[in-house]
């Protein structure tokens, strides 16, 4: 390995801005501590866990169970 790179002539990689889209989502700030807690522990970034999560229900195409409150599911 190489104690030091010349990255002057470096193209930036066209098709990195289609691989993540930067959105503002709003989480419950529960939601958000529980993804913190599980991501200290496997010393990895809360964000890139929710997007983990996230990107595993879409895959697998897993359907969403809620209910509103004072409704029967």
């Amino acid at each position: 390995m190489r104690k030091k790179y010349d990255f002057t002539d470096a193209i930036k990689n066209p098709y990195a801005a289609k691989l993540k889209k930067q959105i503002t989502i709003r989480l419950d700030l529960d939601t958000v501590e529980y993804f913190k807690k599980i991501a200290s522990k496997a010393d990895f970034p809360y964000q890139k866990l929710i997007n983990l999560y996230l990107r595993d229900c879409a895959l697998n195409k897993r359907d969403l169970v809620f209910s509103w409150k004072g409704e029967d599911k």
